[in-house]
C-alpha cells in the first residue's frame, strides 16, 4: 500500500482530499498545524515552513499533496502570505527531493491569473482563460503562487520529479452549495472568478490522478467544472461583466465554464462530475 503525505488535511479541501485517498485505498498521512475535525487517517501535526519538519513528515512516503497554504490574498499582511506559502512549497518539494520522492501534487491557484484579487479592475484577455493566459497578479497570494510553480519546475530539473501544479478557485464543499440562491441570477457577483467554480471531490480525484499519472514532468492545469457557477448564459455574463472581451475561444450560448479545463482531461483523463444544479434545489 502506497504512503501519500497530504499536508492542509484540515482545512476547506484537505479533508476531501484525505477521504478519497482511504477510499481508494492508500497509506495516508494527513499533516496540519491543527487536527483536523474529523479524523480519517493518521494524523501529524507538522508547519511546512521548517524545511526540518517536512523531511520528518515525508520520510517513507511515495508521494505528497502539498494543500498548505494561508488560502486567500489579504487575511495576512502580504509579507506573511507570500513568506508562509513560498517557503511551504519550497520546503515540501525540497524535503521531497533529498528524500526521492517522485510525485507530488501543489495546490496553486486561479488568483495567479490576477483577476480575482485585482485592484485595478484587471479582465480576461480572452475566455476560456487557460493556461497560456498571461498571469498578472498584484498581491502576493498569486504572485506566491507563480513563484510556487517555478519552484516546481526547477526542483523537476534538479531531479525529474513529477509536479504537477493545478489551478484552483472557488473551491465548493457539500455546505457551501447552500450559498449558491444568493449569487445565481446577479451576473455581478462572482465577475472576479470568472464565474469559476470546482467541487473539491472533482479536485481530489484529479490529485490522485496527477499521482497515478507517469511521465509528466513539472506541469500546471486549471481545474474547473464544466459550467459557471451562474444560472446565467455565458454569453449574457460575458455582456454584463466583461463586455470589451471580445475574444472568445469556445462557444458561450448555454453554460460553459469560462475557465478552461481542457488540459486537465487530456493529459489526466479526469472529468469533473459534480455540478451545482445537482446539489442545489431548482438548480435544474
Amino acid at each position: 500500500m502506497k504512503k501519500v503525505v497530504i499536508t492542509g488535511s484540515a482545512g476547506l479541501l484537505g479533508p476531501y482530499v484525505v477521504e478519497h485517498f482511504v477510499e481508494q485505498g492508500y497509506e495516508v498521512l494527513s499533516v496540519d498545524r491543527v487536527k483536523p475535525a474529523v479524523t480519517l487517517a493518521r494524523h501529524m501535526t507538522a508547519n511546512v515552513t521548517s524545511l526540518g519538519e517536512c523531511y520528518g513528515i515525508l520520510e517513507g512516503a511515495y508521494a505528497v499533496i502539498h494543500l498548505a497554504a494561508i488560502p486567500s490574498a489579504y487575511i495576512y499582511p502580504n509579507e506573511v502570505t507570500f513568506q508562509n506559502n513560498v517557503m511551504g512549497t519550497y520546503n515540501i518539494l525540497e524535503a521531497a527531493a533529498g528524500l526521492g520522492i517522485t510525485k507530488a501534487v501543489v495546490a496553486s491557484s486561479e488568483c495567479a491569473y490576477g483577476i480575482c484579487t485585482s485592484r485595478q479592475g484587471l479582465t480576461p484577455v480572452y475566455v476560456p482563460v487557460d493556461e497560456d493566459h498571461p498571469a498578472l497578479p498584484e498581491d502576493s497570494y498569486g504572485l506566491g503562487k507563480i513563484v510556487g510553480e517555478a519552484i516546481a519546475s526547477a526542483i523537476h530539473r534538479r531531479c525529474g520529479m513529477q509536479i504537477v501544479s493545478f489551478r484552483i478557485g472557488n473551491i465548493i464543499s457539500r455546505e457551501k452549495y447552500l450559498d449558491f440562491p444568493g449569487f445565481i441570477h446577479d451576473p455581478h457577483k462572482r465577475k472576479n472568478l470568472v464565474w469559476n467554480y470546482i467541487d473539491a471531490r472533482d479536485i481530489a480525484a484529479a490529485c490522485r490522478l496527477a499521482v497515478e499519472k507517469n511521465g509528466l514532468g513539472s506541469v500546471v492545469m486549471n481545474l474547473a467544472a464544466d459550467d459557471t457557477c451562474m444560472d446565467i448564459k455565458s454569453r449574457d455574463l460575458l455582456k454584463a461583466g466583461f463586455p470589451n472581451v471580445t475574444d472568445i475561444r469556445s462557444p458561450v450560448d448555454a453554460y460553459q465554464t469560462l475557465y478552461s479545463n481542457e488540459k486537465a482531461k487530456k493529459i489526466l483523463g479526469w472529468r469533473p462530475v459534480h455540478c451545482w444544479r445537482d446539489n442545489v434545489p431548482g438548480g435544474r
